[in-house]
């Protein structure tokens, strides 16, 4: 089944135009797949309880809109299907009036937090959530080629902030760091985001740009550039 949840956007989520920023957008969706699953009982308490852990392998993020300051808007997402140790997620925010937004494809991994590997969904789940319809949007492919000629641009260790109930980087904090590379006057049409390895407290990350007239593409890796992500920024 589907959840949603209405908000208003905060003067703490906007940018200097006072529109939503690119990391507010995912911090919606975020929040809103943690909400679906705290309302069926299947909580962070209760993965903790169970050592396993929800990881988010993939995002595909389409923007037709952002949100200004003061609007009202409905977030929602829904389960599509579940295979083995995957689990596919929709969502979208819409405006007062039902107008779409925003739009999102992901692609999750249940991983045993004992073992660090992928586990067997167990069939609470997909009880629990149910199935609705996918999305209708072209979705593209999981893995984000990086190029030969990436340039460094800069590195940082992860600090305490960065750290989330899993004690991994925050998945917003990966599009944080990549979006700050994007060149000036950048009009972002769509976000893909392809999860390679869980960045840590004190790990060191290193930024590689590559710009293209259609894209940005930014490679986050350690010193021997082994990717923690790789994300593409597509022009609108």
């Amino acid at each position: 089944m589907a959840f949603s949840f209405d908000s208003r956007i905060r003067y703490s989520e906007v940018d200097a135009d006072c529109r939503l920023t690119l990391t507010g957008l995912t911090n919606y969706f975020q929040d809103c797949s943690v909400f679906h699953s705290e309302s069926l009982d299947l909580s962070v308490d209760y993965l903790a309880k169970n050592h396993i852990a929800w990881v988010l392998s993939s995002w595909q993020i389409c923007i037709d809109k952002m949100p200004h300051l003061n609007d009202q808007v409905k977030v929602s997402t829904w389960a599509y299907s579940m295979k083995a140790f995957y689990g596919y997620r929709n969502f979208k925010m819409e405006d007062a009036q039902g107008n779409m937004l925003a739009y999102a494809n992901s692609v999750w991994v249940l991983m045993d937090t004992q073992s660090g590997r992928p586990v067997k969904i167990p069939q609470i789940m997909p009880d629990s959530y149910g199935f609705e319809p996918k999305l209708d949007m072209i979705c593209s492919e999981r893995k984000i080629p990086v190029p030969d000629d990436v340039k460094r641009v800069g590195e940082i260790v992860v600090p305490q902030y960065f750290i989330d109930s899993n004690q991994h980087m925050n998945n917003e904090k990966y599009v944080m760091l990549a979006q700050k590379l994007l060149p000036e006057g950048f009009k972002l049409g769509e976000l893909r985001v392809e999860y390679r390895r869980e960045a840590k407290l004190g790990d060191t990350i290193v930024s590689y740009v590559k710009q293209a007239d259609d894209r940005t593409t930014v490679l986050l890796a350690d010193e021997d550039k082994k990717p923690y992500a790789v994300l593409a920024f597509l022009k609108k």
